[in-house]
């Protein structure tokens, strides 16, 4: 019989178990808000806004993901800004440079970051997330479980065209 806990929960009453996402060929949007909900903790019933009952998520294939519409036009696509902290200091860059570049991943990880709350608890949540830009990672010995994007709705991956 397991133990029901009802009440105030506590951080250390919390189990966390490691998930995988394959980020090949998916919609960038849709596997951010997905990926944020499992670090977040919302995907589990026992989720409590002010602890960290999410996930570790590891994320492979990232700079295989797909930008829907013309997010990947250097033209007229998707275009990140920073700023340098001096006068005039505002660079911008395209998703499709950043794809290409020398961290692809960034991209993912700008996406979810942003999809997650602006509290102090989003450095803590980033922390559980782990990116690779290519097929393989060096978590097997946590045994994730692999999380089924694609099958969960079929606009999540992007078809190719016949």
């Amino acid at each position: 019989m397991s133990k029901v806990i009802t009440g105030i929960r506590k951080q250390s009453e919390v189990q966390k178990s490691w998930v995988l996402f394959d980020a090949k060929d998916a919609v960038l949007g849709r596997l951010a808000s997905t990926v944020a909900k499992v670090l977040k903790g919302k995907h589990k019933p026992e989720y409590v806004p002010y602890l960290d009952c999410g996930d570790n998520v590891i994320i492979v294939n990232a700079a295989k993901v797909h930008l829907s519409g013309k997010k990947t036009d250097p033209k007229i696509g998707k275009v990140y800004h920073r700023h340098t902290g001096y006068p005039g200091g505002i660079k911008e860059e395209s998703a499709s440079s950043i794809l290409s570049g020398r961290y692809p991943e960034r991209v993912l990880e700008m996406a979810i970051l942003r999809m997650l709350k602006k509290t102090p608890q989003r450095k803590a949540l980033m922390s559980n997330l782990r990116l690779y830009a290519g097929g393989d990672h060096p978590h097997e010995g946590q045994c994730p479980i692999l999380y089924d994007f694609a099958g969960a709705n079929s606009k999540n991956i992007k078809r190719s065209v016949l």
